[in-house]
Protein backbone atom coordinates (compact mmCIF):
# COMPACT_ATOMS: atom_id res chain seq x y z
CA UNK A 1 0.00 0.00 0.00
CA UNK A 2 0.85 3.39 -0.62
CA UNK A 3 -0.34 6.64 0.80
CA UNK A 4 0.90 10.25 0.22
CA UNK A 5 -0.30 13.64 -0.85
CA UNK A 6 -0.78 14.56 -4.55
CA UNK A 7 1.68 17.51 -3.88
CA UNK A 8 4.49 14.91 -3.65
CA UNK A 9 4.34 14.36 -7.03
CA UNK A 10 6.07 16.86 -9.83
CA UNK A 11 3.72 18.79 -11.75
CA UNK A 12 5.27 18.73 -15.10
CA UNK A 13 3.89 20.55 -18.50
CA UNK A 14 1.39 17.90 -20.68
CA UNK A 15 2.24 17.03 -23.93
CA UNK A 16 3.02 18.49 -27.35
CA UNK A 17 0.06 21.32 -28.64
CA UNK A 18 -1.02 22.07 -25.34
CA UNK A 19 -1.51 25.90 -23.05
CA UNK A 20 -1.75 26.12 -19.60
CA UNK A 21 -1.57 22.76 -18.62
CA UNK A 22 0.06 20.67 -16.24
CA UNK A 23 -0.08 16.85 -14.88
CA UNK A 24 0.68 14.82 -11.92
CA UNK A 25 1.35 10.63 -12.87
CA UNK A 26 -0.16 9.78 -9.29
CA UNK A 27 -0.17 5.88 -9.82
CA UNK A 28 2.08 4.28 -12.10
CA UNK A 29 4.31 1.38 -12.13
CA UNK A 30 6.49 2.90 -9.87
CA UNK A 31 3.59 3.30 -7.29
CA UNK A 32 2.60 -0.62 -7.62
CA UNK A 33 0.11 -0.42 -10.83
CA UNK A 34 0.34 -3.26 -12.90
CA UNK A 35 -3.08 -2.28 -15.48
CA UNK A 36 -3.54 1.55 -15.36
CA UNK A 37 -2.09 5.03 -14.74
CA UNK A 38 -3.81 7.65 -13.00
CA UNK A 39 -3.18 11.39 -13.39
CA UNK A 40 -4.27 14.78 -12.26
CA UNK A 41 -5.08 17.32 -14.57
CA UNK A 42 -4.59 21.07 -13.53
CA UNK A 43 -5.45 23.60 -16.34
CA UNK A 44 -4.69 26.91 -16.02
CA UNK A 45 -8.14 29.64 -16.44
CA UNK A 46 -7.96 30.24 -20.94
CA UNK A 47 -6.25 26.63 -20.74
CA UNK A 48 -6.47 23.72 -22.92
CA UNK A 49 -5.04 20.37 -24.15
CA UNK A 50 -4.33 19.48 -28.02
CA UNK A 51 -7.12 17.75 -30.17
CA UNK A 52 -5.85 14.46 -30.59
CA UNK A 53 -6.91 10.77 -30.74
CA UNK A 54 -4.53 7.47 -29.51
CA UNK A 55 -5.72 3.68 -29.26
CA UNK A 56 -6.55 3.99 -26.08
CA UNK A 57 -9.45 4.83 -23.65
CA UNK A 58 -9.84 7.49 -20.82
CA UNK A 59 -11.93 7.63 -17.72
CA UNK A 60 -11.72 10.76 -16.34
CA UNK A 61 -13.69 12.56 -13.10
CA UNK A 62 -13.47 16.43 -12.96
CA UNK A 63 -12.73 17.38 -9.37
CA UNK A 64 -13.16 21.33 -9.68
CA UNK A 65 -14.03 24.25 -12.15
CA UNK A 66 -15.64 23.96 -15.80
CA UNK A 67 -15.42 24.13 -19.34
CA UNK A 68 -15.73 21.95 -22.39
CA UNK A 69 -14.80 18.81 -23.57
CA UNK A 70 -14.39 19.02 -27.72
CA UNK A 71 -14.93 16.08 -29.96
CA UNK A 72 -15.90 15.28 -33.79
CA UNK A 73 -19.19 15.99 -32.77
CA UNK A 74 -18.82 19.02 -31.27
CA UNK A 75 -18.56 20.55 -27.73
CA UNK A 76 -20.37 19.29 -24.51
CA UNK A 77 -20.13 21.40 -21.10
CA UNK A 78 -18.30 19.86 -17.93
CA UNK A 79 -18.12 21.28 -14.58
CA UNK A 80 -17.37 20.15 -10.92
CA UNK A 81 -18.59 16.10 -10.40
CA UNK A 82 -19.06 15.78 -14.33
CA UNK A 83 -17.79 12.14 -15.72
CA UNK A 84 -16.16 11.75 -19.00
CA UNK A 85 -15.58 8.59 -20.83
CA UNK A 86 -13.00 8.82 -23.99
CA UNK A 87 -13.36 5.59 -26.20
CA UNK A 88 -10.10 4.32 -28.36
CA UNK A 89 -9.79 6.63 -31.26
CA UNK A 90 -11.84 9.20 -30.59
CA UNK A 91 -10.77 12.71 -30.96
CA UNK A 92 -11.15 15.03 -27.87
CA UNK A 93 -10.16 18.47 -26.59
CA UNK A 94 -10.48 19.75 -22.98
CA UNK A 95 -10.85 23.44 -22.56
CA UNK A 96 -11.06 25.63 -19.44
CA UNK A 97 -13.67 28.07 -20.49
CA UNK A 98 -14.46 29.31 -16.50
CA UNK A 99 -12.61 31.30 -14.43
CA UNK A 100 -11.01 28.98 -12.00
CA UNK A 101 -8.02 26.55 -12.55
CA UNK A 102 -9.90 23.29 -13.72
CA UNK A 103 -8.56 19.85 -11.84
CA UNK A 104 -9.45 16.43 -13.48
CA UNK A 105 -8.52 12.60 -12.18
CA UNK A 106 -7.64 11.07 -15.74
CA UNK A 107 -7.11 7.11 -15.77
CA UNK A 108 -5.45 5.25 -18.87
CA UNK A 109 -4.60 1.74 -19.43
CA UNK A 110 -1.53 0.84 -20.08
CA UNK A 111 -0.39 0.42 -23.54
CA UNK A 112 1.87 -2.73 -23.54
Amino acid sequence: MRVFDHGEVEATKAEEGAFGLKVRWLVTRDTGAERFAMRLFEMAQDGFSPFHSHPWEHEVYILQGSGVVVGSDGERAFKTGTVVFIAPDEKHQFKNTGSETVKFLCMIPYRD
